[in-house]
């Protein structure tokens, strides 16, 4: 009889076995080799944990690597939903592109459950007997290519006494190491999978606190900031109400920045009405309306007798704001003589009447405004620095209307309002058509130009909605930073064709006859124009 040799490597040492002794060494080498092949995975395990906690970096290797070692055909991580406790699929290896993680999902998911409510292994040794008993997808075993002798095993992923998921493989059975070797391997894995998990959950929820925290506090800073007469979502506007916020109980002189039409006179009186001086004088005094002849008299008042035609002693601007505030409009466009005597007034708080020798004292605090840049100005000597810097103590930007579009709506429907309200008539709404317009246009002018064209096109509206028509001419042109091309006469007609359409269906609420009615078509034409125009019904609902 010729007896079998095996020579098995063990480490460096090389052993000789023959005969009966081959059946034990073989289930001896196995269960140390696999022993070996758990060891090494838990340590890769540990060093992915120690460089990661976030589970999508766990998740894939351990899958892969219980896939080489268990021979595992697909193997599948779920996280219990901590608000509803469903189950969400999050990580799948080994499934094939027709079988979709969900539609897997609802095939295990009797399984996973049961491993959640009991908190204890699942063992589902014919798997392919289990899906034709129970699946009414009979294309499925065949979709994931099942063998007879696949089984499912499914641990649970516990923290203390919660569960927090499950780890779930399909593998054939050995019949010579059994599933217990398998459950084990896999209950050390879920134990360190759990607390990714965990970790994952608790910084997420961190990270979804602190961003309703950041959301509210944007929101205390739009409302309770803003003042009652500045309207403005935008970011770059709850900059500007926090700086209100900031400086306004303070004496410290401010300098208002921005574009002409941007509302700089509505900061400046949110500063006054925010501070202790909201019951004293707010005087304001535009620099550029006067000539410089007159501009001194205006601001520090004269005596009788100074000049030809002052009959009596007048007060200038800055005796009238005493105690309060005195708002000094479009600063940069004041000549070189009153700037020197502004710098006295806002060094020294003093000045004298034009034609006196009389110093007088005044308690006023100054805010200022210019669309100009006063840097350009200082470089060619017509601004004095030590003005600029005795103004540019605390200064607030005001963004021009192009770079807060989000904003153009509700200033629109301000307007509206406000212009309904002094003709006599309901406020009215904007059309789709007209709404493009609104926030393609450049707006050179900012706020006060939108005014203006809500104010024209409330009149020509009369009541009813406005449409493209009723705003100016102007808001039709493209900006000359786009190019010049023109629309047919067919696409100006299909604009105008698809506005109406619109505007009807809005009227109705997405009702398609009662929109066909109203615009004399048919049932099926009215179809036909919305699928031609690719209108989506569900925004008007």
């Amino acid at each position: 009889m010729v007896e079998e040799r095996r020579a098995c490597n063990v480490g460096e040492c090389t052993l000789a076995v023959e005969g009966p002794s081959l059946e034990i060494l073989d289930r001896t080498i196995g269960v140390n080799c696999r022993s070996v092949q758990e060891l090494s995975l838990l340590f890769a395990v540990s060093q992915t944990l120690e460089k990661s906690f976030d589970l999508t970096d766990i998740v894939k290797p351990v899958l892969g690597r219980l896939r080489d070692m268990m021979g595992m055909e697909r193997g599948t991580i779920a996280i219990v939903n901590r608000d509803d406790g469903s189950i969400i699929l999050s990580e799948a290896i080994g499934l094939p592109r027709e079988v979709p993680a969900s539609k897997y999902l609802q095939l295990v998911r009797t399984h996973l459950e049961r491993t959640i409510e009991k908190a204890e292994p699942v063992i589902v040794p014919k798997f392919l007997d289990w899906i034709r008993e129970n699946s009414r997808d009979e294309d499925i075993a065949e979709q994931l290519h099942l063998q007879p002798g696949t089984g499912l095993i499914s641990v649970p992923m516990k923290l203390g006494d919660e569960i927090v998921g499950t780890l779930s493989v399909e593998r054939p059975h050995n019949p010579r190491l059994g599933w217990e070797a398998d459950l084990r391997l896999l209950s050390m894995i879920s134990s360190i999978i759990a607390q990714a998990a965990r970790l994952r959950q608790d910084a997420a929820e961190q990270i979804h606190s602190l961003r309703e925290e950041n959301n509210r506090l944007q929101e205390e800073i739009a409302h309770d900031f803003r003042p009652k007469d500045i309207i403005g979502t935008a970011n770059s506007m709850r900059s500007v109400y926090y700086h209100i916020e900031q400086v306004a109980q303070s004496v410290t002189t401010v300098l208002i920045r921005g574009e002409s039409g941007t509302g700089k006179e509505l900061v400046a009186k949110a500063l006054h009405d925010k501070s202790d001086r909201k019951n004293k004088p707010f005087v304001k005094f535009n620099c550029a309306a006067l000539p410089d002849s007159i501009i001194e008299s205006e601001l520090f008042g004269h005596e009788k007798g100074a000049f030809t035609g002052a009959l009596s002693m007048r007060k200038g601007r800055f005796e009238l704001a005493a105690g309060g505030t005195i708002f000094l409009d479009e600063i940069g466009d004041v000549s070189p003589a009153t700037q020197v005597k502004l710098l006295r007034v806002l060094q020294e708080k003093e000045f004298e009447r034009v034609g006196s020798q009389e110093t007088q004292r005044v308690d006023v605090r100054v805010l200022a405004a210019t669309s100009r840049n006063l840097e350009e100005m200082m470089a060619r000597g017509t601004f004095r620095e030590d003005l600029y810097y005795r103004l540019n103590v605390f200064p607030i930007y005001m963004p021009p209307l192009r770079e807060r579009k989000c904003d153009i709506l509700l200033l629109a429907d301000h307007f509206i309002e406000k212009y309904a309200r002094r003709q006599g008539v309901k406020p009215v709404r904007i059309s789709s058509a007209a709404i493009d317009l609104l926030v393609s246009y450049h707006w050179p002018g900012n706020v006060r130009e939108l005014e203006n064209c809500i104010e024209r096109a409330v009149l020509l509206a009369k009541g009813q909605s406005i449409k493209a028509h009723h705003l100016p001419p102007t808001l039709q042109m493209k900006s000359p930073l786009e190019v010049n091309d023109y629309a047919t006469l067919e696409e100006s007609i299909e604009a105008l064709e698809r506005e109406l359409i619109v505007d009807a269906l809005k009227d109705t609420g997405s009702n398609m006859a009662e929109a066909a009615r109203r615009l004399g078509l048919t049932e099926r034409k009215m179809g036909l124009r919305v699928k031609k125009y690719d209108i989506d019904l569900t925004r008007f609902k």
